[in-house]
């Protein structure tokens, strides 16, 4: 694998799209993270090493730095430390201390499957492990207090004589609706406060699955704790309730904000805070009415599971897929375009850029144990592509080619450290 940057194309660092440079026809590879003809521009050309260090941005653009990723660390750890001061007691006082303990140990089991696909969905462009955590324990906790809060509010407004068509209502119409806002409200501020690490749909069902992760992680304590503490035959109620909620739905909270997040993260690809929030608005309503058609199954339960159900999940898995082709090869068109201003040869952008030739980059890397260096590199070269991606979007474009100076002068140093 070459090490070194290779002669320089004729692109520019900084130059706007113009007649001399002519939209390439592959410039969008995919429905996903296109590209209008008057936002294109070419790659930076290599001359781009020998740039002097940067210093200071701009005074018009040093305030549009991002630094919500620091805002949404140290806010949400005070929400979440206010937050239990509410959800603790609320689960005890229902589950008491002994169903309290075994129905944490037992949500786990169906935790562990959801943070395991977002593991496997996030892997191409890893976000943050603070912000997943900002996303986990919103999920868990400020999720749960927003739901607690809101609730009463509903039956306060909505009175009825009969007790069953109450608990009908709080369970297909209060749920759904208070739940899904108080769970994708965490989505928003990510959004808003950190944009930089939310940037397409696949970013989206990351954080809202991890999201939706945490919000059934504290929903299921609560069911399997209850099934312990008020029933006669706590060992036959909890195992049914485990295998309702941990075997046959451990991603249904998952499927339901993930559609929320899958519309923010579109709205991302344009950029605008006011879409943002409409994105917001309009990805509830999916989201709702799929958390609504849950809750709705009564009767029927097993025959709806298996005929909607059933195929809603594996549209979902068929859809994070397709998401997944489509980021890749977004990838590899970008990389492409800094090969042909001469960062890259096309033979190291394909190891770089698929998954098999990140399986032989690394295994390589491993026989000369220089593997964390290598999984930097790939890691950096990612983050180039979707640099280069926002900066073609025509959003924020010099602070963009700023970043993109910045990374391009890590890709750097980070390939020295591979080439050893």
């Amino acid at each position: 694998m070459s090490m070194h940057p290779h002669p320089p194309g004729s692109g520019q660092a900084g130059g706007p799209a113009g007649p001399q440079d002519p939209f390439p026809t592959q410039a969008n590879p995919s429905w996903m993270g296109r590209v209008e003809p008057e936002y294109y521009r070419p790659a930076p050309g290599t001359n781009a090493a020998r740039l002097p260090p940067l210093g200071p941005p701009p005074a018009s653009l040093a305030g549009r730095r991002p630094n919500g990723l620091l805002a949404l660390t140290v806010g949400g750890a005070a929400l979440v430390f206010l937050s239990l001061f509410l959800v603790v007691p609320f689960l005890l006082a229902n589950t008491g201390v002994g169903g309290f303990l075994v129905g944490f140990v037992l949500s786990l089991i169906p935790l562990s499957a959801v943070l395991l696909a977002v593991y496997l969905i996030d892997r191409w462009e890893p976000e943050p492990k603070r912000l997943l955590f900002f996303a986990f324990t919103w999920g868990a906790a400020v999720s749960i207090a927003v739901t607690l809060l809101i609730q009463p509010f509903f039956a306060l407004t909505f009175q009825f004589s009969d007790v069953a068509d109450f608990r009908t209502f709080m369970a297909t119409v209060q749920a759904p609706v208070v739940e899904e806002f108080a769970k994708s409200l965490g989505l928003l501020l990510i959004l808003l406060l950190a944009r930089k690490h939310f940037d397409g749909p696949v970013d989206g069902v990351v954080f809202a699955f991890t999201i939706a992760g945490g919000f059934a992680f504290t929903e299921n304590i609560l069911y399997f704790g209850r099934a312990i503490a008020e029933s006669a035959n706590p060992g036959t109620d909890l195992a049914q309730v485990f295998l309702l909620r941990g075997v046959m739905s451990p991603f249904a909270h998952a499927i339901f904000t993930g559609t929320t997040g899958l519309i923010m993260g579109f709205a991302a690809r344009r950029w605008h805070s006011g879409a943002s929030v409409l994105a917001f608005v309009i990805g509830l309503i999916p989201a709702m009415l799929l958390h609504n058609r849950w809750n709705s199954m009564g009767a029927g339960f097993l025959a709806e599971y298996i005929l909607i159900q059933v195929p809603i999940f594996v549209l979902a898995v068929m859809g994070i897929i397709l998401l997944r082709v489509a980021e890749n090869r977004l990838t590899r068109q970008r990389l492409m375009e800094y090969s042909a201003a001469g960062w890259f040869s096309p033979a190291e952008v394909e190891l770089l850029a698929t998954p098999r030739g990140r399986r032989t980059a690394l295994q390589w890397a491993s026989g000369y144990h220089r593997r964390p260096q290598m999984k930097a590199f790939l890691h950096a070269a990612t983050q180039l592509a979707f640099i280069r991606q926002r900066i073609l979007s025509g959003r924020d474009v010099r602070l963009h080619q700023l970043e993109e100076q910045q990374q391009l002068q890590r890709i750097l140093s980070l390939r020295a450290a591979v080439a050893g």
